[in-house]
């Protein structure tokens, strides 16, 4: 059984993902939309909002949908999202990737439990540069690469 976290957006759930996909250097994922589920009888501007779609990052899945126009939408800030692999190559790369446009909270350094440790705030910043950010990705994503003899994950 997997655990796999959902990103719910407010209309910009393509672009994260078409973003994320080029971060974590996946494939671009295959986007299903409220038009190609449900054409008849929804509103114009729910039919290319993403439905469902999901990346494969290092063996696990990242679920990422659009809010159906007027459901109640909440924005929040209390998520986190780790990124954990032995390959300390991938984490720099995807930590360098997102601290361009984000806020880096603790460069990515050596710690006691990591060979590359760090945080960034993304915000959205990487996605919306023009527009502050986008809503529904207010947290941080923490880089930890394993030491070999780390037990944990």
């Amino acid at each position: 059984m997997a655990l796999n976290p959902y990103l719910i957006f407010n209309g910009n759930g393509r672009e994260a993902a078409l973003y994320y996909a080029q971060v974590f250097g996946t494939a671009e994922p295959q986007i299903l939309t409220y038009g190609s589920m449900h054409a008849d009888g929804i509103p114009e501007e729910a039919k290319d909002l993403v439905m469902h779609t999901y990346l494969d990052i290092a063996g696990n899945k990242l679920m990422i949908c659009d809010t159906y126009p007027g459901s109640p939408y909440r924005q929040g800030n209390n998520f986190t999202i780790a990124y954990v692999s032995r390959d300390e190559a991938a984490i720099r790369d995807a930590f360098e990737k997102l601290k361009k446009d984000g806020k880096v909270e603790m460069e990515i350094q050596e710690t006691p439990w990591s060979k590359a440790y760090g945080s960034v705030n993304d915000s959205g910043q990487s996605v919306q540069r023009n527009q502050g950010g986008f809503p529904g990705a207010e947290g941080r994503l923490y880089a930890c690469a394993h030491r070999k003899e780390n037990r944990h994950g």
